[in-house]
């Protein structure tokens, strides 16, 4: 199973795509968006489509234990996570839960061949296809074994 059966299934469900901002956006216009479209994480991306970075709920909450809520008036450029664990549609679903255990992150940008923005998906997402999956399977399973 791939990134592609999420990415459909997101679709069916009228999901909006990928929420993107500008590196120069500010801290609190970002924590506004998240507010807004109730979504953990913005995309950052630069002009050509590609993705810059990343800025989470924890990347906002982080900073601010850090150095204060003056980071609100901080670009975007200046808090977001520049470093970016993408996948492609191709990528499993297991690969994908992997990547994302092992960097401790919950949202992961999905990324076409020229490395531009196609959607994100999150954690959430890709234990909703996973779980659909087991069901699926443990349902073979037992129609196997009744009629067996």
């Amino acid at each position: 199973m791939t990134v592609h059966a999420i990415l459909n299934l997101k679709a069916q469900g009228m999901r909006p795509s990928a929420i993107t901002m500008q590196s120069t956006a500010t801290v609190m216009e970002a924590a506004r968006k998240l507010a807004q479209f109730k979504i953990g994480a913005v995309i950052i991306t630069k002009i050509d489509g590609g993705v810059a970075g990343i800025l989470s709920e924890r990347d906002i909450v982080r900073r601010i234990a850090e150095a204060g809520s003056d980071i609100l008036t901080l670009s975007v450029h200046d808090v977001m996570t520049r470093d970016v664990v993408t996948c492609t549609a191709d990528t499993t679903v297991e690969e994908v839960m992997a990547r994302m255990t092992h960097g401790r992150f919950r949202h992961m940008p999905v990324v076409d061949a020229n490395a531009r923005l196609v959607d994100v998906i999150s954690i959430g997402d890709v234990l909703k296809k996973h779980l659909e999956e087991v069901e699926h399977e443990a349902t073979t399973l037992r129609e196997y074994i009744s009629t067996h």
